[in-house]
């Protein structure tokens, strides 16, 4: 209710201003002991990668770019946060403005393109919070290493976060990068996996825990090339797959100002190429690794629909913005109300 006040106000600022603000009010809150004000969240455990989530709606990555509000995010209730992305070294990112609402169809597109601290400062951030939910970084490689060298940026910030982090997320998939999704051609990305794995697997050895591996794809991926990187990832012994990114596809906004701005777009055109994703990866995997639904998510019954689909687990953001945090216990009530027994 109180963001529903709010909106407005913020609606009329910069969307970078914006986003900024409420954070930083959302920190002065948690600061200030007024996180036992939210809404109670009921524990719906959910198994999955390896970890037990308190409950199945998480936050998806590119809120929190430089884990600098882990504490008061946590707080909302989400089951899972997932920071980043982050890249090895520090990147500025595509200059102003590169976020841009659509309000008329509930939209987003950003064209942030990666902005970093860098994974040094990015791990001084995030080893300051105490966690209190399963976190998960996304990684990325920087603007201008060359895709051949790729890997080694993964293998640089995983083994970074491998202390810190419950799950890695390996974003392949960005359309703000010039020449990243090419990583998820089925050579380049099967080289590009066994390299992860190989590392993780010499990371567990040293750390003596596991840090699960998930993979984000893109929504505009056709279903052959869908199925293909299911096999890849079930041959890579991959944990999970986060379907999907942000859509290039404009078809359904380009009749509103910003409709054809650069850049990803997410909100609730993405939904249906989103869980079209999940649905084509939900049957080529077989249940054998768990995918996690985002894109579109406005509402509990979205939420549903992509565990409908084939997803275990969902993560918002563009929702977020149009409904605030009361999206977060909505989507859970919606998934609880989904697998309760019939009476």
């Amino acid at each position: 209710m109180l963001y529903a006040l709010a909106r407005p106000f913020l609606f009329a600022l910069d969307p970078e201003t914006a986003h900024r603000l409420v954070l930083g009010v959302a920190d002065a809150a948690h600061a200030a002991g007024l996180s036992g004000c939210y809404k109670k969240i009921p524990a719906t455990p959910v198994l999955a990668m390896g970890l037990e989530f308190p409950n199945p709606v998480g936050l998806a990555a590119g809120l929190d770019k430089q884990a600098e509000h882990v504490a008061a995010l946590s707080a909302l209730g989400f089951g899972f946060i997932e920071l980043g992305g982050v890249t090895p070294r520090p990147q500025p990112g595509n200059p102003r403005p590169r976020l841009f609402r659509i309000p008329e169809a509930q939209a987003l597109i950003n064209r942030f393109g990666l902005n970093s601290v860098g994974i040094d400062a990015f791990v001084s951030n995030l080893s300051r919070f105490r966690k209190t939910c399963v976190i998960g970084v996304n990684i990325g490689k920087n603007k201008d290493t060359p895709n051949e060298k790729a890997a080694g940026d993964y293998v640089q910030c995983l083994e970074a976060l491998y202390p810190h982090a419950d799950y890695v997320s390996l974003n392949v998939s960005s359309p703000n990068t010039a020449g990243l999704r090419d990583l998820q051609d089925a050579e380049t990305l099967a080289a590009l996996l066994l390299t992860i794995r190989n590392k993780r697997e010499e990371l567990r050895d040293k750390h003596g825990r596991n840090v699960a591996l998930a993979l984000k794809i893109s929504p505009d991926l056709d279903d052959d090339a869908i199925r293909s990187i299911a096999d890849i990832v079930r041959r890579e012994r991959i944990d999970g797959v986060i379907a999907t990114n942000t859509t290039v596809a404009r078809a359904d906004v380009e009749q509103y100002p910003n409709g054809v701005q650069a850049g990803g777009l997410s909100g609730a055109p993405l939904r249906e190429r989103s869980t079209r994703v999940i649905r084509t990866l939900a049957a080529a995997l077989g249940g054998e690794i768990p995918i996690i639904g985002a894109g579109g998510i406005l509402s509990g019954a979205d939420a549903a629909e992509k565990l409908a689909a084939g997803a275990t687990l969902v993560q918002i953001y563009t929702g977020l913005i149009y409904r605030g945090p009361e999206l977060i216990s909505e989507c859970i009530e919606a998934i609880r109300g989904a697998h309760r027994p019939a009476a």
